[in-house]
């Protein structure tokens, strides 16, 4: 259950860098991918995911090479896009029943398994209604558990708290961090407070680069004695190391 990114850049169209370089490697647990919006997290979780393929660099889980051998890795991954879409016509237990086959569940456990997804994430009550009537949050929800109804080895959430209430918030954070004990788990998110409340690591993404790979405490110890915008002491880390980052890319420019 080792992903490892080696040097991986992904160039896109007019030769923008949405990943440049990035150097990763992530074990069991609960890691962290922070960084703005446009920070270039989600083409990594992508790649990572071997939806794109990236420019150069490696891609490796346990040791295999997963950009031109992707099907040991898809066996055991569970991912949640940002972009999430559904088939709206089906209902939740039809969507999660069709997403359980296609990854290799037989149906006696994919039925007991969908059933606790339904109640953990509170949708057995919908019953059979379309997706296509759900509301963001729900969708988002159907989302969540369809990444995980296949109890993955590797699992990828890129904003998976968008659309949640705080109290599915919390309940979501006390589930990632089960995860995180028997998978390795990465979450990207903007939202520092997600990561200080269930993450053991995090890595802080800028223009397409990892500026920052660490413990929440180390992250939070950078903002130490510093004047960084934030209203908690994770997010006064989080806004030096960025402003750090950006000086060094000016001096440089």
């Amino acid at each position: 259950m080792l992903l490892e990114l080696d040097d991986v850049t992904k160039v896109f169209r007019g030769g923008t860098r949405g990943v440049d370089g990035v150097t990763l490697r992530l074990g069991p647990g609960l890691v962290g991918l922070l960084g703005p919006n446009g920070a270039g997290k989600s083409s990594l979780m992508r790649i990572a995911a071997t939806v794109t393929r990236p420019t150069s660099g490696r891609v490796l889980f346990d040791g295999a090479d997963a950009v031109t051998r992707p099907d040991r890795l898809r066996r055991t991954l569970g991912y949640l896009p940002q972009d999430f879409s559904v088939y709206p016509h089906l209902s939740a237990p039809e969507f999660l029943a069709y997403l359980a086959a296609v990854k290799g569940l037989p149906a006696g456990a994919a039925r007991n398994r969908i059933g606790e997804l339904l109640d953990f994430f509170g949708l057995a009550g919908a019953g059979r209604r379309p997706l296509g009537s759900y509301s963001g949050g729900m969708l988002r929800r159907v989302g969540i558990a369809q990444a995980i109804v296949n109890e993955p080895e590797l699992l990828l959430l890129d904003e998976p708290t968008a659309g949640l209430d705080p109290e599915q918030r919390v309940a979501f954070r006390a589930l990632l961090r089960d995860l995180g004990q028997r998978a390795t788990v990465v979450v990207s998110t903007h939202l520092v407070e997600d990561v200080g409340a269930a993450c053991t690591a995090v890595a802080l993404m800028d223009q397409g680069k990892i500026v920052f790979h660490g413990t929440p405490d180390e992250l939070t110890g950078r903002g130490v004695g510093t004047a960084a915008a934030g209203d908690a002491p994770l997010e006064r880390g989080y806004s030096a190391v960025l402003a750090a980052a950006r000086s060094v890319t000016a001096a440089r420019a």
